[in-house]
């Protein structure tokens, strides 16, 4: 790899609405991840936002011939090259969306091996924020993906709410999944320039072992 080759962040936003709460949260975390990321290390970084709902038409087409248009193809490799994974869908009947759902079946299911992916999910009321682990947490470990510790769910209330002493705010939580995402890219140190070659005293972390470290929040 160069040294001048971009870090690459992709946030997938399964928004329907225009504008969208759900693309407000993508664009939050992006932006969180990239501040981490310019802030520890001196790559380049590119950050996209795929919207769904701009695909739809393209995934219900490839669904049922299974051919990809070159529109879809190419928001599917974006997904499978990026160097971490934002994902963010909206809540029906308890669960993500079907669009979101979509678009990700069409991935195949070794494509994001070992990527570090930020779930995300918006809804009306926090009665929903399970969502994450019982739904896009298993969906992503089926993917192979590592699912970072820290998911953010983002209800109406919480938009203007900095918390308390209690509790942690939205904007708190954004800007840790938004570190912990940036951590995972650089391998947990700042890096300059080309990738890190392993040396003789690293140890190789097989990826079960890293899975079950991330899932233990």
């Amino acid at each position: 790899m160069f040294a001048t080759e971009p870090l690459r962040i992709v946030a997938v936003s399964a928004g329907l609405s225009n504008p969208s709460s759900t693309r407000l949260l993508a664009d939050r975390l992006t932006a969180a991840t990239r501040e981490r990321l310019e802030t520890e290390q001196d790559r380049p970084v590119e950050v996209r936002v795929i919207e769904l709902r701009d695909l739809a038409v393209d995934i219900a087409g490839n669904l049922v011939s299974g051919f990809p248009s070159a529109t879809l193809e190419e928001a599917i490799g974006a997904v499978a090259g990026a160097d971490g994974l934002i994902a963010v869908s909206p809540v029906f009947t308890a669960s993500y969306s079907g669009l979101f759902k979509s678009f990700f079946d069409l991935v195949e299911n070794t494509a994001l091996t070992g990527k570090p992916v930020v779930v995300a999910a918006t809804g009306g009321t926090a009665r929903h924020s399970l969502v994450l682990e019982h739904a896009m947490r298993p969906l992503f470990a089926y993917l192979r993906a590592v699912t970072l510790p820290t998911s953010v769910y983002a209800a109406s209330e919480d938009w203007g709410s900095s918390g308390d002493e209690y509790t942690e705010g939205l904007p708190g939580r954004i800007r840790r999944a938004g570190g912990e995402l940036a951590q995972a890219i650089t391998g947990g140190r700042a890096v300059s320039g080309a990738a890190k070659t392993l040396g003789l005293d690293d140890e190789v972390v097989p990826f079960e072992r890293q899975l079950a470290d991330l899932r233990l929040d």
